[in-house]
């Protein structure tokens, strides 16, 4: 199978690990309650963001398209940005019964952008070689909510003293946070909204 990789997949792979290794700082900084694993998680969005940004201009340059290329991207990217942030979020404080139920809905939600895009990515793209907008936000925009949960950490505002505070609604908590998740996720598997793709 290896043979069958290109460069692309390679840089796939590398945004794949990004996500894997930002899921593995979250769960150290639960365990040491160390901010610089806290940080090193949030840093593991942006480096997987550059290997999937240049996945992609490689394949264009090098005019390398597969299906397996377009397969490995989404499991990629729905480490990077889908279980990535809601373990980050998990690890910031948004335990709550309806936290688990948020954060489940946004992963839920980006998996089924993902597959969603790549069953119409054909039909989207016309007559070239690229499809011109997206149907929903595309799911490294996630990168904006590590990017608050980085800020709210350096603020000191994660654990119990998480942003806005939380909620006890019947037998669970809510913390208001978990909402901006099932935004996100809400975006994501949205046709209405159209994104034109640069």
């Amino acid at each position: 199978m290896i043979r069958e990789f290109h460069l692309a997949d390679v840089l796939t792979l590398g945004n794949a690990a990004c996500g894997l290794a930002g899921v593995l700082f979250s769960m150290l900084y639960m365990e040491s309650r160390s901010h610089a694993h806290f940080f090193a998680a949030t840093a593991m969005a942006p480096a997987a963001l550059l290997f999937d940004w240049l996945d992609g201009r490689v394949a264009r340059w090098r005019r390398q398209h597969s299906a397996l290329g377009r397969e490995l991207d989404s499991l990629a990217d729905i480490i990077a940005f889908g279980m990535a942030p809601a373990v980050l979020g998990f690890a910031a404080g948004l335990r709550g019964g309806w936290d688990w139920l948020a954060l489940t809905y946004f992963v839920c939600c980006g998996v089924s952008r993902l597959a969603r895009y790549n069953i119409t990515a054909e039909r989207l793209s016309g007559d070239q070689d690229r499809v011109a907008y997206f149907e929903g936000t595309p799911i490294p925009t996630t990168i904006l909510l590590t990017g608050l949960l980085a800020l709210a950490a350096w603020k000191d505002r994660i654990g119990a003293n998480l942003w806005w505070g939380g909620w006890t609604i019947g037998p669970w908590d809510l913390h208001l946070f978990s909402l901006l998740f099932v935004l996100s996720g809400s975006l994501m598997i949205s046709k209405t909204l159209r994104i034109p793709k640069v």
